[in-house]
């Protein structure tokens, strides 16, 4: 099984990398060219549905990339778009020439109105707000239209940081009425006006600080990511940062001294110490530390980081394994002091799965939280999310487990080697997803392992954005009648497969420096019984409420999703130790109807949909607090949510209880974790049907059917 996915991922590589690829020689001393020469290329020979680059795709280019420049239509002008629309039946054949004088335009403009908006915003707040005057704010960005003249958009950038303003406003009004210093002085409505103004001039001058910190290579990427997001949802180009984040998603761990900064005007920040890191390890480097400079072990001189781009600042802090770098801190305090630490791997604990013990009714049952399907793509060796999962399991089991609860709630996907892997912990051997690439046989992905590390009771959690790699296993558990999956109606509906390309790989002699990645789609993946996930998602055995239930956030409703369909199923056996898949389901849905905690989650939820809708908001003070007090009272008969507690008890297993002992940070995670546990009542049922389960466990007195539907 192992083989066969590596076999297949290598084939891609290399024909992406080599044979028909390189074939065609790249060498545009232009970046940006070259830039668009090579992602043209392999969209067009790589991508599982390539799309007809014509007029059509050209104005869906120029409609997503503008709405990408301007979202709330505050910097161009109804001239500049007049300007630009004689572009708009023309990126197809710029694309094709690797022409690039539509965004040199559109770029230039931009960085002059981003110039005279940020006069605008300054002027606008030297003057106080009228919260008595009676006006609208819309919020429906989409249907405005762009301004025609500079006092049109003067009053537009007026009445968008009035309504920011009205917000620090009440803020500040509510902060007074509450305070109990009767000796102090009370400030006027006028004061808490000028205020409030104040506080909005500090939020836009960071945010304009950050835009400054763009370079023309980060507004090509926006430019880039336009056109190949025309493919599908899923097809992304990676600036070289935009590449390490990536990859450190994906993997969990980075090479670096174990900190993540901000940036607050022109000062680094630490911002938080990353739990088991070096820096958290040698204990001096602390939360709000500014670090001024940056000195490496080989050279004589630091590097002053300070008004420097973030990401070019962590370029000199990060580092490999085993060397020195040397920061020189403003202290909390004030004072200044160099520190020395030693660059190690630092694991990002929150990307791992996590396992606690719960005891009901005299059975004890496990949880496992599954974030992502992570992996180290340079060595699968490496710790990865299926061999994570079965130590778990084993751990779990040490403890006595009669039932796991396999969470994978909000889990995006990931890796499609370690879903299959993990697919094999599950059953004794077979088919656990298709695979399809465009104008090639399919080919199945199996489990030939005939070990099973888990053969007891399985609950798989879902919800609606449960996608990808989530999915491929919650449907094959479901296929097999392995596992009752709870959760949503559906879940994301992702059925596609995405391979990242290292561009650099495909430029000889390249001296125009990082050309970043594509992750571009290849495949699409099947269930086993033929149907695909594909914007149908994984339906829930039981169907359960949640916050996201009314909200549009599935594969359905992002932009030029590929499309639904299936083929042949493949033969497998479905599972033979359970008397009561069927009955147990019906038993679960029949509690969750009468459960009055999830009739609440549904009106929230009912709700919180209400309110997202919203576009028009008051800008006159008396009526925008009445709207919030209506708000409040309506949210008030939900507070019974965050109310609801079971009579269960989660405990960390004895090897993660020893690392507690030294380390508090991951202890207290642990314990909000568990405290979260206690209060979800998605995890509560998924115990009550393991426990169901367990009540009537057993191995059939049938041979197991075989399906082939």
């Amino acid at each position: 099984m192992k083989r066969n996915i590596k076999l297949l991922l290598l084939v891609l590589l290399l024909a992406f990398a080599s044979c028909s690829f390189t074939s065609k020689t790249f060498n545009d001393p232009s970046k940006d060219k070259l830039l668009i020469q090579l992602i043209s290329y392999v969209l067009e020979q790589g991508h599982y549905s390539p799309k007809d680059i014509n007029d059509s795709f050209s104005q869906q280019v120029f409609d997503d990339y503008l709405e990408q420049l301007d979202p709330f239509k505050r910097y161009f002008y109804a001239s500049d778009i007049k300007e630009f629309e004689s572009f708009k039946n023309e990126l197809d054949d710029q694309i094709k020439a690797y022409d690039i004088s539509f965004f040199n335009l559109t770029h230039e403009r931009l960085i002059q109105r981003i110039k005279e908006s940020e006069e605008i915003y300054k002027e606008v707040l030297q003057q106080p707000f009228d919260f008595n005057e009676r006006e609208e704010f819309s919020t429906d960005y989409k249907n405005l239209p762009y301004v025609k003249s500079k006092k049109e958009m003067k009053e537009r950038w007026r009445k968008q940081l009035k309504f920011s303003t009205i917000a620090n406003f009440d803020d500040l009004v509510v902060q007074e009425e509450s305070d109990t210093n009767t000796n102090e002085v009370k400030r006027s409505r006028a004061e808490l006006e000028a205020e409030a103004r104040n506080e909005t001039l500090k939020s836009l001058n960071e945010l304009y600080s950050f835009i400054d910190e763009r370079e023309r290579k980060d507004w090509f990427a926006v430019y880039v990511n336009a056109i190949v997001e025309e493919f599908d949802p899923h097809t992304f180009y990676f600036a070289p940062e935009d590449k390490d984040r990536f990859d450190v998603a994906m993997s969990g761990n980075f090479e670096g001294i174990g900190a993540r900064l901000q940036k607050k005007m022109d000062a680094i920040i630490v911002n938080e110490i990353i739990s088991g890191g070096p820096a958290w390890r040698q204990n001096e480097l602390e939360v709000g530390d500014q670090i001024l400079k940056v000195k490496q072990e080989d050279e004589k001189n630091p590097v002053n980081i300070v008004g420097m781009r973030l990401d070019d600042a962590i370029k000199f802090i990060k580092g490999p394994k085993g060397t020195k770098v040397t920061l020189t801190l403003k202290k909390v305090d004030g004072t200044i002091a160099d520190i020395t630490i030693t660059r190690d791997i630092v694991e990002i604990e929150e990307t791992y799965a996590k396992s606690s013990i719960v005891e009901k009714e005299g059975k004890t049952f496990g949880v496992i939280n599954l974030p992502k399907f992570y992996v180290d793509f340079e060595d699968y060796k490496k710790r990865n999310a299926a061999s994570d999962i079965k130590l778990e399991i084993e751990r779990l089991k040490e403890q006595g487990m009669e039932g796991l609860v396999l969470d994978l709630r909000n889990n995006g996907g990931g890796s499609l080697q370690t879903v299959v892997d993990m697919g094999g912990l599950f059953i004794k051997n077979g088919p656990i997803v298709q695979v399809k690439t465009a104008g090639e046989p399919k080919e199945v992905l199996n489990d030939d392992d005939r070990s099973i590390v888990w053969d007891g009771p399985l609950v798989i959690l879902v919800n609606e954005l449960s996608a990808s790699a989530s999915e491929i296993l919650a449907a094959a558990m479901q296929d097999y009648k392995r596992a009752i999956v709870i959760g949503s109606k559906q879940t994301y509906g992702k059925g596609t497969v995405q391979n990242v390309l290292d561009l650099n790989r495909m430029v000889r002699n390249n001296s125009n420096g990082d050309m970043g990645a594509l992750k571009f789609t290849t495949q699409k993946f099947y269930r086993i019984n033929g149907g695909s996930t594909q914007l149908e998602g994984v339906k829930s055995d039981v169907i359960v409420p949640d916050r996201y239930s009314y909200i549009d956030i599935g594969e359905k409703d992002q932009e030029n999703p590929l499309a639904w369909d299936r083929i042949d199923p493949v033969d497998y056996k479905t599972w033979e130790n359970y008397f009561d898949y069927d009955l147990t389901i019906a038993k679960s849905k029949e509690r969750m109807a009468n459960n009055e905690q999830l009739k609440l989650i549904d009106e929230n939820a009912k709700w919180v949909r209400k309110i997202r809708d919203r576009e028009s908001y008051s800008l006159n003070y008396e009526d925008y607090k009445a709207a919030l007090k209506q708000n409040e009272e309506e949210a008030k008969r939900f507070d019974k949510l965050a109310e609801y507690k079971t009579n269960l008890t989660f405990r960390s297993l004895p090897y993660e209880l020893k690392i507690m002992e030294k380390d508090t940070v991951l202890k207290q995670k642990r314990e909000r974790w568990h405290q979260s546990l206690t209060q979800d009542v998605y995890i509560e049922e998924a115990l009550n049907v393991l426990n169901d389960l367990k009540m009537t466990y057993g191995i059939k007195s049938k041979v197991a059917t075989t399906v082939k539907e």
